[in-house]
C-alpha cells in the first residue's frame, strides 16, 4: 500500500483534499485515486485558504453595503455551506459523546457514530455560534476578515498534529467514510507548517498583535484537548478532529479580542 500511495501525484492529492472537505464539485472536473484520500489531512490547512477566504470575502465586502450583524451571519452560512458544515457535524458529535459518553470507551465512540444529535450537541452547537459571532461583530470588518483568514490554516494545521500524536480510534472497516489517515512525515509536516503559518504570520506582522499569545495559546488548548481525547478513547475520529480543528480556531479569536481589550498586555 505504501509503494503504491508514494506513485500518487502531488496534485491528485491536494484535489483529494478539496473533494474531502469542500462540498464544491471539484469532483466534476477530476476524480483523483482512492489512495490520495488517506493523505487529504496533509493539505488540510490548504482548503483553509479557501473557506476562511470565501468567509472573509463576504464579511469585508458585504460590510460595505449591509448591516454588520446580517454580514456576519451570511459569512458563517457560506463557510458552512462550502463545507456541507463537516466539522460542524463533528463538534456536536463530540461534545454528544464526550458529554453522553461518561468513561465508556465504547459508548463514546458508538454515540459519535450516531447520525442523531443529542442535547449535549445541540449545546455545544448554540454556544459555539453565539461565540463566534460576539466575536466576529465585537471586530472591524477588515480586522475581522483578516483574523478569518489567517485563524483557519493556522486551526487545521494545529488540529492535523492529533495524526502524529495519536492512533486512529476505530478500524478502517467502521470508520465513518471508510478511511484511515496516513501518519504524517517529515516532509508532510514541512508542508503542513508552511500552510498554516504563512498566512498567521503574515497576519501577526500585518497587525502588531503579540504573536507568543495568538500563536500557543490556541496550541494549549489543542494540547488540553489531546489530553481528554487519549484518556477517554485511546485514539483520534473525524469527529474528534473537526471538533478540536473548530475549538482552536474559536481560541484563536478568543485571544485577538482579549489583546485588544487589553492592548499593553
Amino acid at each position: 500500500m505504501e509503494i503504491q500511495m508514494d506513485q500518487t501525484k502531488w496534485y491528485d492529492r491536494i484535489w483529494a483534499a478539496f473533494i474531502f472537505f469542500t462540498r464544491l464539485p471539484f469532483w466534476r472536473l477530476h476524480e483523483p485515486p482512492k489512495e490520495c484520500y488517506k493523505t487529504v489531512v496533509e493539505h488540510w490547512p490548504l482548503t483553509g485558504w479557501l473557506t476562511g477566504g470565501a468567509m472573509a470575502a463576504t464579511l469585508y465586502f458585504g460590510s460595505l453595503v449591509m448591516p454588520y450583524p446580517i454580514v456576519v451571519v451570511s459569512a458563517i452560512v457560506v463557510r458552512l455551506l462550502i463545507t456541507g458544515a463537516l466539522h460542524e457535524d463533528g463538534l456536536a458529535d463530540f461534545f454528544d459523546g464526550f458529554g453522553g459518553g461518561g468513561k465508556d470507551r465504547q459508548r463514546i465512540l458508538d454515540i459519535m457514530k450516531d447520525s442523531h444529535i443529542g442535547t449535549y450537541g445541540v449545546l455545544g452547537l448554540i454556544v459555539y455560534f453565539m461565540l463566534m459571532f460576539g466575536i466576529l461583530i465585537s471586530l472591524k470588518p477588515m480586522l475581522a476578515a483578516l483574523t478569518i483568514l489567517a485563524a483557519d490554516p493556522y486551526s487545521k494545521m494545529v488540529t492535523s498534529e492529533l495524526i502524529i500524536m495519536l492512533p486512529y480510534a476505530r478500524t478502517e472497516e467502521t470508520a465513518k467514510n471508510k478511511t484511515i489517515y496516513r501518519k504524517i512525515e517529515w516532509k508532510a509536516g514541512v508542508s503542513l507548517a508552511i500552510q498554516g503559518l504563512l498566512p498567521m504570520v503574515a497576519y501577526l506582522w500585518y497587525t502588531e498583535l503579540a504573536w507568543e499569545f495568538v500563536i500557543f495559546l490556541p496550541c494549549l488548548v489543542m494540547y488540553f484537548l489531546y489530553l481528554l481525547i487519549w484518556r477517554r478513547i485511546h485514539g483520534y475520529t473525524g469527529d474528534c478532529c473537526g471538533a478540536v480543528c473548530l475549538l482552536v480556531e474559536l481560541a484563536v479569536y478568543l485571544v485577538v479580542c482579549a489583546l485588544l481589550a487589553n492592548p499593553n498586555a
